[in-house]
């Protein structure tokens, strides 16, 4: 197969398996996707779900968030890990919303990025699951398959960002992000990997990545 016979092959595999896309993190609106995805730095979608309902339950804007002080906020949030850090965040922010943005989210990435604790993949993946503008946001699982897939080399997720823009059409990005990442989760996970479920990978799976697996399934 040849690169475009291959991307060809993963956007149809992954409608097979994902003809619809659930968004993984709960939210009612742009202002509770984004303080869900900050949340979500380095910890999981399910224990973030389960902290937002007792922080929203406080808090589901900005005005009322500013209410709330810093160490309220860590509180609540101390689960999901990163706390202080992200608690600053979401009060400095929830500040500059009001301040600067009349309390709406902004629908402009260079706005978002300029928010407290919100970077380039948080303001990716609120422009294309709040706003449905065409972005690709590369987390963990993204950057380990398109590296598997040897559709990127891995070197860091600008790289595999960058990849994903030029090989997938514009138009399908904002599901495809999102069918990568559940694929990742329960087909191609980085521990407890078994190639047998992973049609992807063992169809047109890195040369390299292949070897190293079937090594390390010899030895074990």
């Amino acid at each position: 197969m040849n690169k475009q016979e291959k991307v060809q092959f993963v956007i149809e595999t992954l409608k097979e398996i994902y003809p619809t896309v659930p968004i993984p993190l709960d939210h009612k609106d742009p202002y509770t996707l984004l303080i869900a995805v900050l949340l979500s730095a380095q910890s999981t979608d399910v224990r973030v779900n389960q902290i937002t309902p007792l922080l929203f339950a406080k808090a589901d804007n900005p005005y009322a968030m500013v209410k709330l002080t810093i160490e309220e906020i860590r509180e609540i949030i101390k689960p999901v890990g990163l706390s202080p850090m992200k608690a600053k965040g979401i009060y400095g922010l929830s500040h500059i919303l009001i301040d600067k943005h009349g309390g709406q989210v902004p629908a402009d990435i260079e706005a978002l990025e300029e928010l407290p604790a919100v970077g380039h993949k948080t303001a990716s993946v609120v422009m294309s699951q709040a706003f449905e503008v065409p972005s690709f946001p590369v987390d963990t699982h993204i950057h380990r398959l398109m590296y598997r897939w040897n559709l990127s080399n891995g070197k860091n997720v600008v790289q595999t960002e960058r990849d994903a823009r030029r090989l997938f059409p514009k138009e399908i990005w904002n599901e495809l992000h999102l069918q990568i990442i559940w694929y990742g989760r329960e087909y191609s996970p980085a521990r407890g990997w078994n190639l047998e479920k992973d049609i992807i990978t063992r169809t047109i799976g890195r040369k390299s990545v292949l070897e190293e697996y079937y090594k390390k399934r010899t030895r074990g």
